[in-house]
């Protein structure tokens, strides 16, 4: 296993221009990435605020219990108590077997950020994964992508939910989950691997009670020897710890959304487009109903926080009153979540994908409202895997990697096929169908001068007669592609494996299939690679 770095363009504007330092950093974040004291500034900075490390930590030792004993997870909730301690934190959506690729990049980024600093700081880093177990959009983790029929496919859990229920209380059906997964494993054929991957995920499921629950195991059972401490943002015992912050953000609430309303002003009118949407009179909370499972986003209105459906209505001391005594009652939206992430959390810098810089820069002034100064915004690493018959293929066709991994292999299949077509049939069938095409218009004319009558059925004629033209000659190109089939497989496997669907490997593909072909060890072995956050793209060779 190999890593090498190369330098790709963000496919997001104003993170290219952050990376490559042409904002003015003050303008949208509180730390600059250039400057080399940035870490030290931000520990001295966090040594100045409070924090409930004692409460926190003791949290995390419980959630965390459920799952397998971990020296190196129970040193980092120890380490935490510490007033000297901070940490790394970044998050996602709890996806079905750990979601798209990125997911894990972004844990592998975490955890090596944390350790890096640990050892330049000289103080206790660690690292925290905050799952975003409040989200109810159900559509963006129930599925992976497989290979079917030659072409990626979404493969779907088989779950319907009737309200807006947090991925946290989404369970898990024994069974139906059972069944999914050995579907999706048997689309990546049969290794000396696959059956020891059936039997871990069937205990896995067993254990697993609900969609967070599955993922926060699988997480932790790939990094746990590395310390990483997770969080469920849905966990109501998370809420009781929130229950102050609440209260402030209840009583902030209008002056966040001028805030926030303001720096995405102030950042279009710099030409970039707004990454948050609001709506009107926002109060970027929701109000989560825990009998019937349903979350909806509440409004001001009328001096009322409401649901747009008008199902529920609080005043605003009735609201203070739920985040007192019933904070499970409450959850984060895009603007409020990071906000509660820095008030929980002592942040030395958090890790953030593409999408992400965009809108943390557009919450600049509401972290200032809380006296509170945004951490560093560190991109996650982004990271595409090769394999052996990948790395052939792509010698054998002369594509760069650069080209697949920016604008895919649609434009070299069209070069080459342009290359190897006859020309003397092309030029022949070209005359033919614009000859054709004059004889037909010299008859439609005299025709309908006889009888104009004669138009429709003239037109559908013309028109029948291009479309046999086209067949003819799309059998002509599909002989082509018949004759020249094994090259056109080549950059089909490059295609599918490193650009799917015209997006990024990270994108679409799931780990399960590499932990297929390549053994049980393949995280810790990726893990074992020196990783530098350098804003280069890496390239792993397997």
């Amino acid at each position: 296993m190999e890593m090498k770095d190369l330098a790709l363009p963000s496919l997001n504007r104003f993170a290219s221009d952050y990376l490559q330092g042409d904002l003015e950093t003050e303008d949208y974040f509180h730390y600059d990435l250039s400057d080399s004291d940035i870490y030290r500034n931000r520990y001295q900075e966090l040594m100045n605020r409070s924090f409930s490390r004692g409460k926190l930590s003791d949290y995390i030792q419980e959630y965390m219990s459920r799952f397998s004993s971990s020296e190196a997870v129970n040193d980092n909730i120890e380490e935490l108590r510490r007033d000297d301690s901070v940490v790394v934190v970044g998050g996602q959506q709890a996806g079905l077997l750990s979601g798209p690729l990125y997911t894990i990049h972004k844990v592998i980024s975490i955890i090596k950020l944390a350790q890096e600093q640990q050892k330049a700081l000289g103080k206790p880093v660690i690292p925290v994964f905050w799952i975003a177990g409040e989200d109810h959009d159900l559509a963006e983790v129930n599925h992976v992508y497989v290979m079917k029929n030659g072409k990626p496919d979404k493969k779907s859990y088989p779950s319907y939910q009737p309200f807006k229920t947090m991925v946290t209380d989404v369970e898990v059906d024994e069974s139906k989950m059972g069944q999914w997964f050995e579907e999706i494993i048997e689309t990546y054929g049969e290794t000396s691997f696959t059956n020891k991957l059936r039997k871990d995920m069937k205990e896995t499921i067993k254990q697993s009670k609900t969609f967070v629950d599955f993922f926060a195991r699988l997480i932790h059972e790939w990094f746990h020897e590395y310390g990483l401490l997770l969080v469920d943002a849905g966990d109501p015992a998370l809420r009781k710890l929130e229950t102050g912050f609440f209260e402030s953000l209840i009583e902030k609430n209008e002056k966040i959304a001028k805030e926030v309303a303001q720096q995405q002003a102030f950042m279009q009118a710099q030409g970039y487009s707004k990454m948050i949407e609001m709506g009107e009179e926002p109060a970027n909370l929701f109000y989560y109903d825990t009998n019937k499972k349903d979350r909806c986003l509440l409004i001001r209105s009328e001096g009322k926080f409401t649901a747009r459906n008008g199902e529920v209505s609080f005043s605003e001391q009735e609201l203070l009153q739920m985040a007192k005594n019933q904070p499970e009652h409450l959850s984060n939206n895009v603007v409020t979540r990071p906000l509660m992430q820095e008030m929980l959390f002592p942040v030395l810098a958090f890790i953030s994908g593409p999408g992400e810089i965009a809108y943390w820069a557009e919450l600049k002034r509401a972290f200032e409202l809380f006296a509170m100064k945004m951490p560093p915004i560190v991109p996650r690493l982004n990271i595409t895997f090769i394999e052996r018959g990948i790395q052939t293929d792509l010698e054998e066709t002369e594509l760069t990697l650069k080209t697949v991994l920016t604008e895919g292999t649609a434009n070299a299949v069209q070069c080459y096929l342009d290359s190897v077509k006859d020309e003397t049939v092309d030029q022949l069938f070209k005359v033919m169908k614009v000859q054709l095409e004059e004889n037909h218009q010299k008859l439609f004319m005299h025709a309908v001068s006889l009888d104009k009558g004669l138009e429709p059925m003239l037109n559908k004629n013309i028109e029948f007669i291009q479309k046999q033209l086209a067949f003819m000659y799309g059998k002509i190109e599909e002989r082509t592609k018949e004759r020249h089939s094994f090259v056109l497989k080549k950059y089909e496997r490059i295609a599918n494996s490193l650009y799917p669907l015209e997006s990024p490997q990270e994108r679409m593909w799931n780990v399960f299939y590499y932990l297929n072909q390549y053994g049980p060890d393949f995280v810790k072995e990726i893990m074992k690679l020196d990783y530098r956050f350098n804003n280069e793209h890496k390239v792993i060779f397997l």
